[in-house]
């Protein structure tokens, strides 16, 4: 039964997913529009100078218009029909001032198979199906397992099992909104004068829903920690002790991570290191609690 209630929910929210595919999808490319926004402006390659040259037409054209408008007021002795072709001209330029972006736009993903946009829309809907399904599958889990439970196990298993969902949309939220951009923008900018890079979609979309993936499970340290504390497994005095092998584990998994970049492993190390430390800190206050 709950193996059925874990596949309709994933089967709602995949539905879901996939019909909101194109809202999805925006907020995804978004860190590789802010990113390579920047690039255009040093790249020598044809598609940043495609944009540019964009540029320098709309101010172009902004002129034109504004001269058409003057010609337009000042030329009173001229003939009506003249004046208006004047008026339609400085309208013709507004229309194309008004459809050339102020600013270089960003690129998005590009793909170079047929069935390419279908399958990575499929795959990215089913990620975030996951995702939006999580707290019922991890409902069902709990629910499935905590029978097993001692009664001092569960009373330790209840409140880690509740905050563990919310520490994965934490890591969710700090993946997207400081791990990527930082990433992004370092890879994509990274020696921009020599590329014009175009960014594959299935390869983009790995890298982000990975890198996302990634931090989300990697805020589950504290419950870890905590757990493995209150279980009796490890005390805070052997935490502490063996802190410098918990920091030397801690840059290991950091490397292995999605982005083998420095400034993606910085980004995501430091908060592990930093969520390492509060678990010791929380651990040491259970501790002392469960003295008294």
């Amino acid at each position: 039964m709950r193996l059925i209630v874990s596949a309709a929910a994933l089967a709602v929210a995949f539905g879901f997913a996939f019909w909101q595919n194109h809202a999805v999808l925006r907020v995804l490319n978004r860190p590789l529009a802010h990113a390579t926004a920047g690039a255009l402006e040093h790249s020598r390659g044809p598609l940043a100078q495609s944009t540019r040259t964009q540029a320098a037409l709309r101010t172009a054209l902004n002129r034109q218009r504004a001269a058409f408008e003057r010609l337009a007021r000042a030329s009173t002795r001229q003939p009506p029909a003249e004046r208006r072709a004047l008026t339609a001209a400085a309208q013709a330029d507004a229309a194309a001032v008004a459809a050339t972006p102020r600013a270089p736009q960003g690129r998005q993903p590009v793909t170079l198979g047929i069935g390419e946009p279908f399958s990575q829309t499929v795959t990215v809907s089913a990620y975030f199906a996951l995702l939006l399904a999580l707290p019922v599958l991890l409902f069902q889990l709990y629910a499935f397992i905590i029978p097993a439970f001692s009664p001092r196990e569960r009373r330790v298993a209840t409140p880690l099992l509740a905050l563990a969902p919310l520490l994965f949309a934490a890591g969710l939220a700090f993946g997207y909104l400081v791990v990527l951009p930082g990433a992004i923008g370092f890879l994509q900018n990274f020696n921009a004068s020599s590329f014009d890079a175009l960014v594959q979609a299935r390869s983009y979309y790995q890298f982000v829903l990975f890198t996302m993936l990634a931090t989300g499970v990697l805020f589950q340290i504290p419950v870890a920690v905590i757990g493995l504390n209150q279980m009796g497994i490890l005390s805070t005095r052997q935490l502490r002790e063996h802190r410098r092998y918990a920091i030397v584990a801690i840059t290991a998994l950091a490397l292995l991570l999605p982005g083998t970049d420095p400034v993606t492993t910085l980004l995501e190390l430091i908060p592990m290191l930093v969520l390492f430390e509060l678990s010791i800190i929380i651990a040491t206050v259970l501790e002392r609690r469960n003295a008294r």
